[in-house]
C-alpha cells in the first residue's frame, strides 16, 4: 500500500481575472476549486494511474470536509485526521498574474494530534511506500519528518521525501528510498547554481553519499536527472509540449516514479514514468490522467 502525508491540505481557489486592477473590484472570468497539498497531489495522480493509496494528514472545519469529499470522489482513500478547532486553509491562486497566490494558515496541530498520526503510521510494514511531501505548519515540531523516519526505522518501509533544505538534509541519515529536489533546491543545499543536467549529476551523487538511496532531480524545461541505487546515472531532456500549469508537476513526478517502480521494479522505467507524469501535468489544466502520461512516455522512449 502507498500512503501519503499532507500536514496542511487546502482547497485551492484558482481564478482568472482579466485586466486585474489593484484597489478596485475585480470580477473573475473563470474559477476552479481543487483539493491541494503536495501529498494529496501525489495521491490523486497515483489514483489516476490505478494505484490504490491512502491519504494521511489533518483536516478541520467545513473546508476539511470538502477536501475529504473531493479526494474520495477522485478515488483516493482518505484517512485524514479531523481536528476540532480551526478550518483547513483556502489558497487563492490568480492565474492571470503569474506566480501570484495567497495561501491560508490552516488549523493549529497539537502534540496529541501528532501522536494520532504516528499511531496510524505504526501499521506500515515491509514494502509499503510512504510519501512525506511539503512544508510543515508552524504549529508542528520542525523535526517531524525525522521523528517519523526514526519511528519506522528497520521496518522495510520505502520512504519518499519531497522537501527542501534542512527538512531534507536531516532525514538523509535514515536512507530514504527516494528524494526529489529540483535543481534550484539541490543547488541551494550545496551553495551552487545548477542550470544544466551535467552540472546536477555530481550533486545528485553527493546526496546519495549523504544517505539517499535514489535521487530524482526535476529541472522544468531542462529535463531531469536520476541517480539510481544501482550506481547508474540517467538523464533526459524535457518532453515537448506547451506549459499550461506547473502546479503539481513535481508531485506528479513523484507519483509517476512510484507507479513505475511498483509496476516493474526497474529504475529506467520508473524514471521515465516520473518524467512523463510530471510533464503531462505541466501540459494539462489539471493533474495528469493515465492517458496523458502514457502519451508523454511514448514520446520519451521514442526520442
Amino acid at each position: 500500500m502507498v500512503y501519503t502525508v499532507t500536514f496542511n491540505p487546502s482547497l485551492d481557489y484558482i481564478v482568472s481575472v482579466e485586466d486585474f486592477r489593484l484597489g478596485m473590484t475585480n470580477r473573475a472570468s473563470s474559477e476552479l476549486i481543487l483539493p491541494g497539498g503536495k501529498g494529496l497531489n501525489v495521491s490523486m495522480v497515483l489514483g489516476n494511474l490505478g494505484i490504490e493509496n491512502t491519504a494521511l494528514g489533518f483536516v478541520a472545519g467545513f473546508t476539511g470536509e470538502e477536501i475529504v469529499h473531493r479526494i474520495e470522489e477522485m478515488g483516493v482513500r482518505s484517512d485524514l485526521i479531523p481536528i476540532k478547532n480551526g478550518v483547513s486553509r483556502i489558497n487563492l491562486k490568480l492565474k492571470s498574474i503569474e506566480g501570484t497566490e495567497i495561501n491560508g494558515c490552516g488549523p493549529g496541530i497539537s502534540e496529541e494530534n501528532v501522536e494520532r498520526l504516528m499511531a496510524k503510521l505504526d501499521v506500515l510494514k515491509k514494502e509499503d511506500v510512504l510519501v512525506l511531501a511539503g512544508s510543515i505548519p508552524s504549529s508542528m515540531p520542525d523535526d517531524i519528518y525525522k521523528r517519523i523516519m526514526e519511528r519506522l526505522k528497520g521496518r522495510g518501509v520505502m520512504i519518499v521525501v519531497d522537501a527542501t533544505k534542512d527538512l531534507l538534509i536531516n532525514v538523509l541519515e535514515y536512507h530514504p528510498f527516494l528524494v526529489k529536489p529540483n535543481n534550484h533546491e539541490l543547488g541551494e543545499i550545496f551553495h551552487r547554481e545548477l542550470k544544466t543536467r551535467k552540472e546536477v549529476i555530481p550533486y545528485a551523487k553527493k546526496m546519495q553519499e549523504m544517505g539517499a538511496v535514489n535521487v530524482l532531480v526535476s529541472m522544468a524545461g531542462e529535463g531531469a536527472v536520476f541517480a539510481a541505487a544501482d550506481g547508474t546515472i540517467q538523464d533526459v531532456p524535457a518532453p515537448k509540449g506547451k506549459l499550461i500549469n506547473g502546479v503539481g508537476a513535481g508531485d506528479s513526478m513523484v507519483a509517476g516514479f512510484i507507479a513505475g517502480w511498483m509496476e516493474k521494479r526497474d529504475f529506467r522505467h520508473a524514471f521515465y514514468m516520473g518524467v512523463s507524469a510530471g510533464s503531462a501535468s505541466a501540459f494539462s489544466e489539471l493533474l495528469a490522467t493515465k492517458k496523458e502520461i502514457e502519451a508523454v512516455y511514448q514520446q520519451i522512449i521514442n526520442q
